[in-house]
């Protein structure tokens, strides 16, 4: 059985991306919002400060995978080839970014839904429900063969791209409230 073109193998990358995206975003516009649902057993304010709090420490991990990714693939000025260790720091610090991510992204979608009233709040929601897609299709992407060489790097630097505008959006917005 000879492998499947790649092509295909994008496609279906995309493909799963979209689906992803278009599931949460469906939940989140259909489902009976919770205003009430707690975060680590905080409400109110005191969640969205923890959820930015949370999310700025994302942010943070999202640049340590940003280095590492130009460390590896040897776009880090003066770095050199990167050593076994530091291919194995980025795909633990991915799983734990990803990990981290879900206690922020329950509430979001719960309490909040995905919410159109403004633009900042648009931005948010949807890079939150493009967030999941985009490491849908980098998981798989990962796992390809044979794909072009712009694939993977494309696909993390969606993530990062979408992290940013999730801490922006979001996190930002919460920590410069007076």
């Amino acid at each position: 059985m000879s492998p499947r073109p790649a092509w295909l193998r994008l496609a279906t990358a995309a493909g799963l991306a979209v689906a992803v995206t278009v599931a949460l975003y469906a939940f989140g516009r259909i489902h009976t919002l919770d205003y009430a649902s707690s975060l680590f057993g905080r409400r109110g304010d005191d969640a969205n400060l923890l959820k930015a709090q949370v999310g700025t420490a994302l942010l943070g991990l999202a640049v340590y995978q940003l280095i590492l990714a130009l460390w590896i693939y040897q776009r880090l000025p003066g770095a050199g080839a990167a050593p076994r260790p530091v291919h194995l720091a980025h795909r633990i610090g991915g799983a734990v970014l990803f990990v981290l991510s879900l206690p922020i992204a329950y509430h979001c979608i719960t309490a909040y839904g995905v919410q159109t009233y403004s633009a900042r709040v648009a931005l948010h929601a949807l890079s939150g429900c493009f967030f999941y897609g985009a490491f849908a299709a980098k998981v798989l992407i990962v796992r390809s063969r044979h794909l072009p060489g712009w694939a993977l790097p494309l696909a993390g630097g969606t993530l990062f791209t979408l992290i940013a505008l999730l801490w922006s959006s979001g996190a930002l917005w919460q920590l410069a409230q007076p």
